[in-house]
């Protein structure tokens, strides 16, 4: 079953059930009859594989796996924000946020177009608000359009932890993780992580999706993924993210085998030569700029601004270029005798690496499970 193939009524009317401990007053809560709560019930538990309820003569007690689905349940009918919504018109306004146009979402979904515009218009009478604007031939998200398909995102996101906490219940292990990994996690850290936690959980899938804070933090926010590794920014500027910090991490100058600062250097040298970094606002360039301002003087010229590793890689062993960077991410270079440490970088000069997650997220065993395998990964590269 698929997150977003839950009957939403149904999923309010196991709420309320567990809430008021009777069919008769979760009916009146959720303007259902009380045939169709008990079969919407009925259809539940088939559809999950498990028994929700314990029904007797004076009501119905919910068992392990309701009180497990229900708080997730709660967040996703608060996020939804309307029992009238359908999981049709969930799927439908979904797809076409994420497609761009009616068109692309129907070859997407298989679903036909005026099909997607009936539920897309029906979730926007449902909840009362204009969902998207026609441009050409493409729609752009109204202001609560964007606003709602984040939410329904975040909604689906929890209900797909709710199916994984049941699967959990069942004794199944399964599941998927889905990672953010920033530049300095994919060289030793996260792949330390994965196999150390693929070893105790081999049947749980892990997508590894790769990008800078800035491109893994929306897709954070919206659900599509459970967690970023990386270097961490400073918490104020985002109270809706949590930071766990695993260990600090001290860049190093890097340049090529040979290069003419391989004997030695001043601060003089460093601004004869040309230097890769990555763009202003990044933590590796606010670094650089403080060893800088350490050594005293200008500003050395930076023509290449990069945040690629495999490219920054490239360009220090064809040329004179010096970079500042973690050790480990080009330590497979450093061994081969590729790339030279001319550092270590002068100053204060360090970075907070650790997890970044939504604020009020929930992890499942598993997702716990495989943050505390990357917590033991990073204590490893420190020890």
């Amino acid at each position: 079953m698929q997150a977003d193939q839950f009957n939403i009524r149904h999923l309010a009317a196991m709420a309320a059930i567990v809430d008021q401990g009777s069919v008769s007053l979760a009916a009146r809560t959720v303007n259902l009859t009380q045939p169709a709560v008990t079969q919407g019930i009925a259809k539940l538990e088939a559809q999950l594989g498990l028994r929700l309820f314990d029904r007797q003569p004076a009501g119905m007690t919910a068992l392990e796996s309701a009180l497990r689905l229900k708080p997730r349940v709660d967040v996703a009918l608060r996020l939804i924000g309307s029992n009238r919504v359908t999981a049709a018109q969930v799927r439908a306004f979904a797809a076409l946020a994420r497609a761009g146009s009616y068109a692309a979402a129907a070859a997407a979904t298989g679903v036909a177009e005026p099909s997607l515009h009936r539920a897309v218009g029906d979730l926007g009478l449902a909840v009362g608000s204009r969902l998207v604007d026609r441009r050409g031939r493409g729609v752009m998200l109204t202001r609560a359009g964007l606003a709602l398909a984040q939410r329904l995102r975040l909604a689906l996101a929890e209900l797909r932890q709710g199916l994984e906490d049941l699967a959990d219940l069942k004794g199944e292990e399964g599941g998927r993780i889905l990672v953010g990994a920033m530049p300095l996690s994919r060289a030793r850290l996260l792949p330390d992580a994965i196999v150390r936690f693929r070893n105790d959980f081999p049947h749980v899938a892990i997508s590894v999706h790769e990008g800078s804070h800035a491109e893994l933090v929306g897709p954070l926010r919206d659900g599509e993924i459970d967690m970023m590794i990386g270097a961490l920014r400073d918490p104020a500027m985002a109270l809706d993210l949590h930071h766990r910090p695993l260990f600090e991490d001290r860049p190093t100058i890097l340049t090529r085998r040979g290069h003419p600062l391989e004997t030695g250097w001043d601060a003089d040298a460093l601004r004869r030569f040309p230097w890769i970094l990555p763009p202003d606002g990044t933590p590796l360039r606010q670094l650089w700029r403080a060893m800088f301002a350490e050594l005293g003087g200008v500003l050395p010229a930076v023509p290449i601004e990069c945040g690629s590793v495999m490219t920054v890689r490239q360009l220090l062993v064809a040329g004179d270029y010096l970079t500042l960077l973690s050790h480990d991410q080009l330590a497979l270079e450093l061994q081969a005798g590729m790339l030279t440490d001319i550092g270590p970088a002068p100053g204060a000069i360090s970075r907070t690496i650790g997890l970044t997650t939504r604020a009020d997220w929930r992890p499942t065993r598993l997702q716990q499970q495989f943050m505390d395998a990357v917590a033991i990964a990073a204590g490893t590269m420190n020890s």
